[in-house]
């Protein structure tokens, strides 16, 4: 049993990583075998995710003290956030991929952008393209209508051309 100032200081802890996070996601690891709870936290250590193991009571405490709220029903039985400090989709993912091949693995809640979203939104966030293919869809939709517009802008010059020309050799033909 943790003493009161080591509570203390673990809640202080939970509260610095849920200021600095850009998503988190809580799981329930129940029915993991040590191998597969290692092999998941390499995985995550390798996206440079942190996944700790926190007790539900001290948890709470820091998300109220952090203003995160609607957490509490999703702090029941054993559970283990994976915090993601850069990227707020790469818990989502990674978990995801792992519960699809690890039927133990249960995906409780997540938070993104300071609010707490459900375990269905964070598998729709996990199914989402990454970020890259995103920006580079965004990029062609914006591209699309300029190449389409200097498209047009090119066949009138031809076919103005066209008209120059022909006119330059009936001129030639006529003298």
């Amino acid at each position: 049993m943790l003493n009161l100032e080591a509570k203390k200081k673990v809640v202080e802890e939970i509260k610095i990583r849920l200021q600095k996070i850009q998503g988190a996601v809580l799981t329930d690891y129940r029915g993991l075998n040590v191998a597969e709870v290692t092999e998941l936290r390499a995985k995550l250590r390798d996206a440079g995710i942190e996944f700790k193991v926190l007790k539900n009571t001290l948890t709470r405490i820091a998300a109220n003290e952090v203003g995160l709220e609607g957490l509490d029903p999703y702090l029941e039985g054993p559970t283990a956030i994976a915090f993601g400090i850069e990227d707020p989709v790469a818990p989502a993912k990674i978990l995801a991929e792992f519960a699809k091949t690890h039927k133990a693995l249960e995906i409780k809640a997540g938070i993104l952008e300071n609010k707490v979203i459900d375990g269905a939104s964070v598998e729709a966030l996990a199914a989402l393209p990454p970020r890259e293919v995103l920006l580079a869809k965004l990029l062609g939709a914006m591209q699309s209508p300029m190449y389409g517009f200097v498209g047009s802008l090119q066949g009138i010059l031809r076919n103005f051309v066209y008209v120059l020309d022909a006119v330059k050799e009936k001129k030639a033909a006529e003298a």
